[in-house]
């Protein structure tokens, strides 16, 4: 195929990239309607060029990211998991916050700002891939997958805990995934899903009877209730995202003509999924969860095509990580779970977090291209 040329790597996960691009370009200058309104004079034209930048410039990072050796990335996880640390107590004394969460750290010059998480999401994983692979036979006992793997781990989520609740605890569930992989023994996952049922026991105990003992205990609190009671009142966002989606119907009102949108404050964002099939339809909705779905099993098959374990559980870590973001975002959308604030990897409009998920791509293919050159090496010496 002449269109991918210049593309290495796995083209499915390719193809999957630029449909969710353009769709994610479509749907935000359609759902940004009110906030053109509110802060561009209805302007949703600047919009739609800083969010196709955006688009543009990430794919442009995938490219570059993906040309690259992925052996180099476990020297990055080395270095980085040690600058991860610092930039996670930086974020919480001095970055900038929004919603009682301090989350975001300003680049100076082109005002943009990043969520230190994003980096730390990646770093880690990475990071868990490698110890994986190299202390491979040193993970037999418990008290050395604490000391390699479970410490660190432990200790970054729980710097992203504070502000960050739903990021900490899918960020543990993407590692306890990826020890799984890695052939961590069953009753040492068993011990520590044990500890997390007590850890959020007592988290549950805390926050309803100590609430202001945690700095955002009362907004858990009260996310929780209204989720659970199902309060049309206080559960503003979900419902507006329900009468999107039971509006929408089977083939949607097309292209620009959502209504909700002027109802929804995250309609760009957070909410973006109820705003798709309002438009497109349940058909592109279930059209969505398999392309996540593909993106996975991609990233499945990367792991058996690998030959070294490093690349595959990396590819394997980081798909696993984008689509449980996107079925937790979903699962919001459409009133399964509380709102956690999760955007839809490549779809909900933001700045660095869509470059970040690039890298994220860029990392996988990498290994995909390695594998791949790797067979096209075998294939010619069998020709020869």
């Amino acid at each position: 195929m002449k269109q991918f040329a210049y593309l290495k790597g796995d083209r499915v996960i390719w193809t999957i990239v630029f449909l969710l691009s353009l769709l994610s370009i479509l749907v935000v200058y359609s759902s940004v309607v009110t906030l053109a309104h509110k802060y561009k004079q209805g302007n949703t034209e600047a919009y739609l060029i800083k969010h196709g930048i955006t688009v543009v410039g990430g794919i442009l990072i995938m490219y570059l990211v993906h040309k690259l050796k992925y052996t180099l990335f476990s020297r990055v996880a080395q270095i980085g998991i040690l600058f991860v640390i610092p930039l996670l107590l930086f974020t919480l004394l001095k970055g900038v916050s929004a919603g009682e969460a301090s989350r975001w750290i300003p680049i100076p010059g082109i005002g943009l700002t990043f969520q230190s998480s994003d980096v730390a999401k990646i770093i880690l994983i990475i990071f868990v891939a490698r110890t994986l692979t190299i202390r491979q036979g040193q993970l037999e006992d418990f008290k050395s997958l604490l000391k390699y793997l479970l410490i660190p781990v432990g200790f970054i989520c729980l710097l992203i805990f504070p502000a960050n609740f739903s990021t900490a605890a899918l960020l543990f569930v993407n590692c306890l995934f990826l020890m799984f992989v890695g052939r961590i023994k069953a009753k040492f996952i068993m011990y520590i899903l044990a500890g997390c049922v007590g850890f959020a026991l007592l988290l549950g105990i805390t926050i309803y009877q100590f609430p202001d003992a945690i700095p955002r205990g009362r907004t858990w609190k009260a996310r929780i209730e209204n989720f659970s009671e199902g309060d049309a009142k206080n559960n503003y966002q979900s419902e507006q995202a329900k009468i999107a989606i039971a509006t929408g119907g089977v083939i949607g009102k097309g292209p620009g003509n959502s209504t909700q949108r002027a109802f929804l404050p995250q309609a760009s964002s957070d909410f973006i999924y109820a705003i798709i099939i309002e438009e497109y339809g349940l058909f592109t909705g279930f059209a969505m969860l398999f392309l996540y779905m593909i993106l996975l099993f991609r990233g499945i098959r990367i792991l058996r095509d690998s030959e070294k374990t490093f690349g595959g559980l990396m590819a394997v870590g980081l798909s696993f990580s984008l689509v449980f973001q996107a079925l937790i975002n979903m699962a919001v959308a459409v009133n399964l779970f509380p709102v956690t604030g999760q955007p839809l990897p490549l779809v909900s409009m933001g700045g660095t977090s869509i470059w970040f998920t690039c890298i994220a791509i860029g990392i996988i293919l990498s290994v995909s291209r390695a594998n791949e050159d790797t067979t096209n090496k075998e294939q010619e010496v069998i020709t020869e």
